[in-house]
C-alpha cells in the first residue's frame, strides 16, 4: 500500500491520508532524518553549510511536511482514530526534537561552522540561522548534564501530550452541549440569518425546530441578541465552565490538573536551563528584553484604557438601567445590551452591517487590495485535494508572472472543527536544486456557514478577523528568503509575528478598501456612507471596556508563569482574580472558567507571550500612521512595507526592519489614538 505522507506529491494528498498511515510515515521520516545526522556527522570533520545544515534542513523539511497535514487535520475534520494516531506520534516527535537540541556533536558542528571563515562568506539568512540554532541548542538542554538532560526529554514528551490533551478536552466539551428548541418563541430577537443557521444545525441533526451550540457563530448569536434573559444565562454558562470542573457533561474534560501539571512542568524546565522562571524563557526568543519590561508596558497601557473603560461601562450601566430597568447587569447581558446602545446611540446594527459583507464579495476585495498595495495577483485554483467540501484553494503571482504562494481557505463553523481562526503553515519557502520550493498556508476561520441561496455574511469583525490571518498568509508566503530556518515566519520574534497581521485590520475602517470589499448581498450596493459615518462613530464604542480585557488576558498569562511556585502550585484564578481587581471593570460570576478554554496560552504558542498582541498593535498602529501620512494605496509605502517586513522572516531583529521601514523605533501614540484613547 503506497502511503500518501510518503509520496513526493507537491500539496498533501488530504483525501488519502487515513489514521493508519501516519504512525508509520512519521516513524519512517524520523528515522530517515536521524540517518541523515549522523551520516554527516560522521563523514567529515570539516562541516560546512553544504555538508552539514543543508541535507539536515532537508530531511527535516520532509518530515514537516507530512505531519503538517497530520496535525492541519486533526484541527479541522477531528475523528477519534485521526486524534489517536496524532498523538501516538507526539512523544516520538518531542523525543527527536530533545535529542538533536541535546546532540553536543552537532552543537559542537555548528560551532565549527559559525568559528570557521567560511562564516563570513555565507549571506545574512544563513548566517542567523546558525546563530538561532546555537541559541536553541542552549535553551535545549545541551550543557545540562545526563540526568538533567534525560529530565528536559522528560518534561517536553508530556508536555506535548498534556497541551494536546487540554486541546480535545476542549473541542470535546464544545461539541457536547446543545440545546434543542421547539418554539420560535424562545429565540425571539435572534436575527433571520442566526434563525437559518440554527434550523440548519438542527436539520443536520435530523432534528425538528432549531438548535443552538457553543460553535462561535451560534453563542456570539444567542449573548448578541436572544431576548430571553435565562437562554442567555444558561448558554453563557455552558460556554464559559467548558471543559472545566463547573462544566456541563462530561468531568473527564475537565481541564484543571492539565493546567497546574503544564505550569509545574514548563517551570521546571526554565529552573533546569537556569532561567528563575518560565517568562524569563519566554522572553529568550522575543524582542522584550525582560519581565520587568512586559509588566511596565502592559501596566502603563492599562492605567491610560482604566477610567475610558470604566466611563464605558458606567454608560452601559446607565443604558440598561434607564431604558431596560436592568438595575443589575450581569455578564450575559453585557453584549445584549451593548448592541441595544450601539443600535440607539449610533442607530447601527451589526445585522444591518452584515448583509453589506458577503464573502462573495469580502474575498474578492480583500485580494484587490493586496493588488493595489502590493502588486500582487490572486486567483482561484479549483482542481486540487482537499479535506473538506468547503475548502477553497489559491495561489498568488506577483506582477512578473512569478509564482509566490499558495493558500487554503477554510473558513466556516462545523462540528469536529477547532473554534478560533488561525494560519497555520503548509510549506516553507526554500531553495534546492536551483528550485525554488513554494510556500503554501492553511488559512483557517469559524465563520458562519452560507445557508439555502444566501452566501455567509461577516460582522464587520469577522471581516477584520479574515485580514487579520491573511496579513499572516502574506508573511509566510510572500518571504524571497531561500533558507528554511529564517523563511516566511520561521525565525521572527514572537512578539513581532502579529505585526503583518494586525496591520492588514487597518484596511477594513477605510472608507477607499471598504467600496472594494463590501456590497448587499441582495442588491450589490457598496456600504452606503451614511452606514460607514456611523460605523466610524461606534467604531471606539467601548474600546476603553475592549483594551482592558485583552490587558488582563496578557497580565494574567505573564503573571502565571512568571509568579509560578512549586510550593504554593499555579493559583491559576487567584492569579487571574489579582489580575481583574488591577485592571479589569467586569467582575464574571464565580463560576466563569475562562482560563479552562484559554488555548492560546495552554495549548498554543502563546505561553508568557499572549501580550504581544498588544505590543505588535503598537507596532502595526505605528507602521499604518505612514499609510495614514502618504495615502492608504500609496504603491511606493506598499512597496517599502513588503521589501523591509513582509519579505525578510527572520533574517533580522523585528526592530531593526521596523526602524528601517518607519524610520525611527515605534511610539505608542498611534495605537492610542487609533482606539481613542487619550495619549
Amino acid at each position: 500500500m503506497t502511503n500518501p505522507l510518503l509520496s513526493n506529491s507537491t500539496l498533501p494528498l488530504f483525501s488519502q491520508i487515513q489514521p493508519e498511515h501516519i504512525e508509520p510515515a512519521i516513524t519512517q521520516l524520523l528515522d530517515n532524518a536521524r540517518t541523515v545526522v549522523n551520516q554527516q556527522l560522521e563523514t567529515t570533520t570539516a562541516y560546512t553549510w553544504e555538508n552539514l545544515i543543508e541535507p539536515i534542513e532537508n530531511a527535516e523539511d520532509q518530515l514537516n511536511k507530512a505531519w503538517s497535514p497530520v496535525s492541519h487535520m486533526n484541527s479541522v475534520v477531528n475523528s477519534d482514530e485521526l486524534r489517536q494516531a496524532y498523538n501516538a506520534c507526539l512523544p516520538k516527535l518531542s523525543e527527536y526534537a530533545t535529542e538533536m537540541g541535546q546532540n553536543e556533536r552537532l552543537f559542537n558542528a555548528y560551532q565549527i561552522i559559525a568559528n570557521s571563515d567560511e562564516f563570513a562568506d555565507l549571506d545574512r539568512a544563513q548566517k542567523k540561522i546558525i546563530e538561532n540554532a546555537l541559541r536553541d541548542f542552549k535553551l535545549s538542554g545541551v550543557d545540562l548534564d545526563i540526568e538533567k538532560k534525560q529530565r528536559y526529554k522528560e518534561i517536553s514528551q508530556e508536555l506535548s501530550r498534556l497541551t494536546s490533551n487540554y486541546e480535545e478536552n476542549l473541542l470535546d466539551a464544545t461539541n457536547t452541549w446543545s440545546k434543542h428548541i421547539t418554539n420560535i418563541l424562545d429565540l425571539s430577537g435572534l436575527p433571520d440569518s442566526a434563525l437559518a443557521q440554527a434550523k440548519q444545525s438542527a436539520e443536520i441533526q435530523n432534528k425538528e425546530g432549531w438548535l443552538i451550540t457553543l460553535q462561535f457563530p451560534s453563542y456570539q448569536a444567542v449573548m448578541t441578541y436572544a431576548d430571553d434573559r435565562e437562554l442567555r444565562r444558561e448558554h453563557y454558562e455552558a460556554f464559559s465552565t467548558r471543559a472545566s470542573d463547573q462544566g456541563p457533561k462530561n468531568p473527564q474534560w475537565d481541564n484543571t490538573d492539565n493546567m497546574e501539571a503544564i505550569l509545574a512542568l514548563r517551570h521546571e524546565k526554565a529552573k533546569l536551563l537556569g532561567f528563575n522562571n518560565y517568562a524569563e524563557l519566554s522572553l529568550a526568543r522575543k524582542m522584550a528584553e525582560k519581565p520587568e519590561d512586559v509588566v511596565h508596558f502592559l501596566e502603563d497601557l492599562a492605567d491610560r484604557s482604566w477610567r475610558q473603560a470604566r466611563k464605558d461601562l458606567a454608560e452601559l450601566q446607565e443604558f440598561a438601567k434607564q431604558h431596560y430597568g436592568i438595575k443589575d447587569l450581569q455578564s450575559w447581558d453585557l453584549g445584549y445590551y451593548s448592541e441595544k446602545m450601539r443600535q440607539h446611540f449610533y442607530q447601527l446594527s451589526q445585522e444591518e452591517v452584515k448583509a453589506y459583507f458577503p464573502i462573495t464579495r469580502v474575498l474578492p476585495g480583500l485580494f484587490s487590495i493586496v493588488q493595489k498595495l502590493y502588486g500582487l495577483e490572486i486567483s482561484e485554483i479549483t482542481d486540487f485535494d482537499t479535506w473538506h467540501p468547503d475548502v477553497r484553494f489559491f495561489q498568488i503571482q506577483d506582477s512578473t508572472g512569478q509564482l509566490r504562494g499558495q493558500f487554503y481557505f477554510d473558513l466556516y463553523a462545523r462540528a469536529k472543527k477547532r473554534g478560533g481562526a488561525w494560519m497555520d503553515d503548509c510549506q516553507g519557502r526554500k531553495k534546492f536544486d536551483n528550485k525554488i520550493q513554494t510556500p503554501v498556508a492553511y488559512l483557517t476561520c469559524n465563520f458562519t456557514p452560507p445557508t439555502g441561496d444566501t452566501p455567509s455574511l461577516l460582522t464587520h469583525d469577522d471581516v477584520t478577523t479574515l485580514f487579520h490571518e491573511f496579513g499572516h498568509g502574506l508573511q509566510h508566503m510572500l518571504t524571497v528568503v531561500d533558507h528554511l530556518g529564517v523563511s516566511g515566519i520561521n525565525g521572527v520574534e514572537w512578539d513581532a509575528v502579529e505585526l503583518p497581521s494586525q496591520f492588514m485590520e487597518n484596511w477594513c475602517w477605510e472608507e477607499e478598501a471598504l467600496a472594494l470589499i463590501s456590497g448587499h448581498y441582495q442588491t450589490g450596493e457598496v456600504l452606503p456612507e451614511s452606514l460607514f459615518n456611523k460605523m466610524l462613530a461606534a467604531k471606539n464604542f467601548q474600546a476603553g471596556m475592549i483594551m482592558v480585557r485583552q490587558l488582563e488576558f496578557s497580565l494574567f498569562d505573564f503573571k502565571i508563569h512568571q509568579d509560578y511556585s512549586p510550593e504554593k502550585g499555579g493559583r491559576i484564578y487567584e492569579t487571574l482574580n489579582r489580575v481583574r481587581n488591577q485592571v479589569a471593570v467586569v467582575q464574571p460570576p464565580k463560576f466563569n472558567r475562562f482560563a479552562h478554554s484559554f488555548s492560546h496560552i495552554f495549548a498554543g504558542g502563546y505561553a508568557a507571550g499572549y501580550y504581544s498582541y498588544k505590543w505588535a498593535e503598537v507596532l502595526s498602529s505605528d507602521a499604518f500612521s505612514l499609510f495614514e501620512e502618504k495615502g492608504i494605496f500609496d504603491q511606493e509605502t506598499g512597496h517599502s512595507f513588503l521589501t523591509n517586513i513582509l519579505e525578510q522572516g527572520g533574517t533580522e531583529n523585528a526592530m531593526d526592519l521596523f526602524i528601517k521601514f518607519r524610520g525611527r523605533k515605534p511610539s505608542i501614540d498611534a495605537l492610542l489614538r487609533h482606539n481613542g484613547i487619550a495619549a
